[in-house]
């Protein structure tokens, strides 16, 4: 029997916080505790059906078991590209400024890869989003933390970043809408991050995963709608959340070239592209009528107002988010964001996300996802209502 060791780079990953949270779970279920979960990001919502009738349709043609492009269909990169130009009135080639993923978790990982060498800082928003800091680490690059506080908006701070880092800065990683903290980012902040990019020639990633899930109909903008933003960075999304395809695995980079460029290149050794089926659906998914996204919206903005409106008239301090599906809420006294969760867990069956997880920033703080319907939502509230 040889010794079986892993590598330096496992080692040294903290635990996946999601996947500590689902045993945590798991061991409630166990003991027959009714669990509302409200912890992990994943749309209840079923995909659309046009979508779903487009993809059994795909799944038919002989053409999509074959291998696939490694960048992706022209035609699904047309897509993204005329998906782009009519939300966003952004223009982008096909061609070049456009990239398939295997959703956009895939290219945030492997990003790292392309542009980031032993000793180089990447900055990482925090709290965040934790595969910005595993793919850094992976890469060999080291983690500069750019703490989002609620005194400035969730927003970084780039003047309290220490000079050292920033010479040797590559990448920095933003993401508005933000997860977890649900805050958006104004035009304005958008412009400041382009004007320090140049400054310190660091390479931009936006993720926008979050751009479509909004409320009131105030529509998010993107990064790329700010001149100069192409010069600097790319943008990532994802159909997972706007379209409830989490488990289909799809989604886009865009933006400049040359980043797009180093970012295939890492992709075209390491996958094969995505099954061109998927490809095929999540056309007519980027063709669907605002109506039927609409209605979603409609659905989440019912639980979040539940939510919000039962958590505040517990006493909870907590922010009216304008997108995603999170809330962040402030924990109680007496408790840190942990103890707080388990507290949840074990009195009220009902499970949320300890801030501290996110990083440390976020500690004090407890994140809740609008994956139930509003009934189980009005009935965690009375659970938490009981328990406190």
């Amino acid at each position: 029997m040889i010794k079986i060791e892993l590598a330096d780079r496992v080692k040294s990953l903290p635990p996946y916080l999601f996947a500590a949270i689902d045993r945590m779970k798991q061991d409630a279920l166990s003991k027959g505790v009714d669990v509302i979960d409200l912890s992990i990001g994943d749309p209840d919502i079923p995909t659309p059906q046009h979508i779903v009738d487009a993809m059994k349709k795909a799944v038919d043609k002989p053409a999509h078991h074959r291998y696939p492009s490694y960048e992706g269909m022209i035609s699904y990169r047309e897509a993204v590209a005329n998906w782009y130009r009519q939300r966003f009135n952004v223009s982008l080639d096909p061609k070049t400024e456009v990239l398939s993923l295997i959703g956009s978790k895939e290219g945030i990982g492997h990003i790292p890869l392309a542009f980031v060498n032993p000793g180089d800082v990447v900055l990482v928003p925090t709290p965040g989003y934790p595969v910005y800091p595993v793919g850094t680490l992976f890469a060999g690059g080291e983690s500069c933390i750019m703490p989002l506080t609620e005194e400035n908006g969730f927003l970084p701070d780039f003047k309290a970043i220490p000079e050292d880092k920033l010479k040797r800065a590559k990448l920095m990683f933003l993401n508005y809408p933000n997860n977890p903290t649900a805050a958006v980012a104004p035009e304005g902040f958008f412009k400041e991050a382009i004007e320090f990019a140049v400054r310190y020639n660091i390479i931009i990633c936006h993720d926008a995963a979050y751009s479509e899930m909004y409320y009131d109909n105030e529509k998010p903008m993107s990064f790329l709608n700010v001149e100069g933003a192409k010069d600097v960075g790319i943008e990532f999304h994802s159909l997972s959340k706007t379209y409830n395809m989490t488990g289909w695995r799809i989604g886009f980079a865009v933006g400049n070239r040359d980043v797009i460029f180093g970012l295939g290149k890492i992709k075209t050794n390491l996958d094969s592209g995505v099954f061109q089926a998927i490809q095929e659906a999540s056309i007519i998914a980027l063709q669907t009528e605002d109506a039927v996204l609409s209605r979603i919206r409609n659905i989440y903005q019912d639980r979040r107002d539940a939510l919000y409106e039962g958590l505040k008239g517990l006493g909870i301090q907590i922010n009216k988010p304008k997108a995603t599906f999170y809330l962040w809420a402030k924990v109680p006294k007496g408790f840190d964001s942990t103890t707080f969760v388990a507290h949840l867990l074990e009195k009220a069956g009902v499970l949320g996300t300890p801030g501290v997880g996110f990083g440390a920033p976020g500690e004090g703080y407890i994140r809740f996802a609008l994956t139930q319907p509003v009934e189980r939502i009005r009935e965690a509230v009375e659970r938490v209502k009981k328990v406190l």
